[in-house]
C-alpha cells in the first residue's frame, strides 16, 4: 500500500465499517424501505426477501470497510470494490425519481444524501488508478536503471 493512500483508506474504511454494523441488523420496515429504493434502480433485487438484502448490504459494507483497513490487501482492489459499490449508489441516484432536478443530473434536496456518494467512484478510481499506474512507472524506472548501468558495456 502507497502510504499516501492510508489517510484515504482509513477514513472511508471506517465510515464503511460504521454504516455496515448500524444496518447489520435491520428488520421490518427499515429494511423493507431500503428494499424497496432497491429495487426502484434494480428491478433484479426483487427476488432477494427485505432482510435478507439488509444482510447481504451490511455485509458487504462490512467487507469493503475492512478491507480499506488492512495495508496488505492492494489499493487496486480496494479502489475496484469502491467503483463498484459507488457505481451501484450512482445508479441508484439515477434511477429514483425524484432525487434529481427535471432534465438534469443535479440533485434535489431528496437527492442530495445519494448524490453525496459520487466522492465513492472518485476515492475508488483514485485507488485503483494510482496503484496500477504506480506499479508501471515503478517498473519502467527499474527498466530505465537496467538500460543505463549496462548502455556501453562491451560484451565478450
Amino acid at each position: 500500500m502507497n502510504l499516501s493512500h492510508f489517510p484515504l483508506r482509513v477514513a472511508i474504511g471506517a465510515f464503511f465499517l460504521n454504516s455496515g454494523l448500524s444496518k447489520w441488523n435491520l428488520e421490518g420496515e427499515a429494511a423493507a424501505a431500503t428494499h424497496g429504493m432497491a429495487v426502484g434502480a434494480i428491478p433484479q433485487v426483487r427476488r432477494i426477501g427485505p432482510d435478507v438484502f439488509a444482510r447481504v448490504l451490511a455485509g458487504t459494507e462490512l467487507a469493503l470497510g475492512a478491507a480499506l483497513l488492512v495495508p496488505v490487501i492492494p489499493s487496486a482492489l480496494v479502489g475496484a470494490g469502491l467503483v463498484g459499490f459507488g457505481g451501484g449508489l450512482m445508479r441508484l441516484y439515477l434511477a429514483t425519481p425524484g432525487l434529481r432536478e427535471p432534465g438534469s443530473v443535479r440533485p434535489t434536496q431528496q437527492g442530495v444524501p445519494i448524490a453525496k456518494d459520487s466522492w465513492l467512484v472518485g476515492a475508488g478510481l483514485t485507488l485503483l488508478l494510482d496503484d496500477l499506474f504506480g506499479r508501471m512507472s515503478g517498473r519502467r524506472r527499474a527498466m530505465g536503471v537496467h538500460l543505463a548501468r549496462n548502455c556501453g558495456r562491451r560484451r565478450g
